[in-house]
């Protein structure tokens, strides 16, 4: 599938000696504790979003081993000189029922990071957007797999009484974080019905049925046949 972006925002991390030792084991070179600036990102968790999607829980626990070693970047860009910060421990974390993916990264202190350390501090740098790819998106009603199939139903629409949303699962790749001023979502799904089987196939709806799948797999990246 391709790249899908979810919220997160920055937390304060204390910052301990299992802390540095995971640190030092991405450096070259052994950093002391008065060279870094630590922090840890709220990041995706296992309840359904405003795009009606939501991770499994076994796929957060996969992100988190994907994640560690990634970079922290800007705005998305794709570039060396854009690498900000690095992820050297990720988890998952309950609280109240809710699991939640939890990132912590870290950055050199040094003059050219002290805007951006100051930015987090400040609480000016908070919104992030982390972006990760997984193999299948299913349907919480019928349990098709959207990133192969349209089945017909909608996300965030009722049917028999249950609301429809998408699990994200079996998570393939961790790509990066990026700081940004309104955190990336994926494209609104609004776009998740098509005609299925039993749909009359006039010109008109063919053409609409096309059209949306072809959204939906520039959304889920899947093979529509």
């Amino acid at each position: 599938m391709d790249e899908i972006k979810k919220a997160a925002f920055v937390q304060k991390q204390p910052r301990t000696e299992e802390d540095l030792a995971l640190i030092n084991a991405q450096a070259l070179r052994e950093l002391k504790a008065e060279e870094v600036f630590v922090f840890r990102l709220a990041a995706c968790d296992d309840q359904v979003d405003r795009d009606n999607e939501r991770f499994t829980l076994s796929t957060l626990d996969r992100l988190a081993e994907l994640f560690v070693g990634r970079t922290v970047l800007m705005d998305h860009q794709w570039s060396a000189r854009g690498q900000t910060a690095r992820i050297y421990a990720a988890g998952v974390e309950e609280h109240g029922g809710i699991h939640r993916l939890v990132l912590r990264a870290y950055m050199l202190r040094m003059p050219e990071t002290e805007s951006v350390i100051g930015a987090i501090e400040g609480g000016i740098l908070r919104e992030v957007s982390v972006g990760c790819a997984v193999k299948r998106a299913l349907c919480s009603v019928c349990g098709a797999d959207k990133a192969r199939k349209a089945c017909g139903h909608q996300p965030g629409q009722t049917y028999d009484g249950q609301m429809c949303h998408v699990d994200l699962d079996q998570a393939e790749d961790a790509y990066e974080v990026s700081f940004v001023a309104v955190p990336a979502q994926p494209r609104a799904g609004v776009i998740k019905q098509y005609g299925g089987e039993g749909t009359p196939r006039s010109d008109a709806a063919l053409s609409l049925a096309l059209a949306r799948q072809s959204l939906e797999e520039l959304r889920y990246g899947g093979n529509f046949t």
